[in-house]
């Protein structure tokens, strides 16, 4: 049982939290109009992209990192609790339609499991145990990145996942928005978006949730792009699951080859569907068999095996 010393302790820390100050200026926003609100909502969501712009250097650094990790057979696990969890399970969960990847190539753990993307489970986010129970139960290795999130910075779950990746071998990042938090001293990588107070006092989820969804954004679309996941802006590597992505598949090799329709059709039929493959084959003038030999020499790299085809 939590005493009262623990509580106090616990409201000093929050306290010192930029995330959790609170703005005298708006003790009364609830008598304001809602047109008025929301002006002003939308102008503290508009300071975001700013501090995320600040932080650009440490984002940068840490994906070269995470890329080079995965491009060894590293996968990209993202830990966090409440919000910060289920953000991170959000852009994980967006990575095998966008970037074909394997669902396990790119994870994402919330403190209380699966369950807790719809309802808090009380506790959860207080253990650093729990945390490292969860990277064990995924084979954790060193070839591994770890991204603990907190808006806090002082989620003892997010700390205990840095620390026991980082006793591991494997790359950490900590992504926060206070400055000089715990979660990034923890880690190899601190990232902390320092966004300020909130609209509502302590209400995570509104700037700090954005600035974590931005980074995140970031973390695993320039890691796909560092890996040969795309072709200057197009997914080549989008799986098509449904027909909206069928259609998007034959705009983008289109968009890449300015092939017609007919062409197009037979390139897919050849490459079993295969974006990357298909285009290959129609820039590079090769075979089905000879385009899936060559993208998997250039490490699925189009460009790379683009310019081998060219000197066959």
């Amino acid at each position: 049982m939590t005493s009262t010393a623990d509580h106090a302790d616990l409201r000093a820390q929050l306290d010192a939290l930029t995330t959790e100050a609170f703005r005298p200026d708006l003790a009364e926003i609830d008598r304001r109009s809602t047109l008025d609100i929301a002006r002003t909502m939308n102008g503290e969501d508009a300071a975001v992209p700013a501090a995320v712009a600040a932080r650009l250097p440490e984002i940068a650094a840490a994906i070269d990192a995470t890329a080079e990790r995965m491009a060894r057979g590293g996968r990209l696990v993202y830990a966090g609790a409440g919000t910060a969890g289920r953000l991170g399970v959000l852009d994980a969960s967006e990575c095998p339609p966008t970037f074909n990847t394997d669902p396990s190539q790119v994870v994402g753990l919330i403190a209380g499991g699966p369950s807790a993307l719809v309802k808090a489970v009380e506790g959860a986010e207080d253990s650093r145990e729990f945390a490292a129970e969860d990277l064990s139960a995924i084979g954790l290795t060193e070839r591994d990145t770890v991204v603990g999130i907190s808006a806090s910075g002082r989620t003892p779950y997010a700390i205990g996942a840095v620390e026991h990746a980082r006793a591991r071998g494997a790359l950490t990042i900590g992504l926060s928005c206070n400055a000089g938090s715990a979660l990034a001293a923890a880690a190899e990588h601190g990232i902390e978006v320092v966004v300020g107070p909130e609209l509502l006092t302590g209400s995570t989820r509104l700037k700090a949730g954005t600035a974590q969804k931005l980074v995140l954004n970031m973390l695993s679309t320039i890691t796909m792009i560092r890996l040969g996941k795309t072709y200057g802006n197009l997914m080549v590597d989008v799986r098509a699951s449904n027909e909206k992505l069928r259609a998007r598949s034959r705009r983008i090799v289109a968009l890449a080859t300015g092939a017609g329709e007919p062409e197009i059709e037979a390139a897919l039929s050849r490459t079993d569907g295969e974006v990357k493959h298909a285009i290959l084959t129609l820039l590079g003038d090769v075979d089905g068999p000879t385009a899936a030999r060559l993208l998997d020499a250039a490490g699925g790299h189009l460009r790379a095996a683009l310019a081998a085809a060219r000197n066959l």
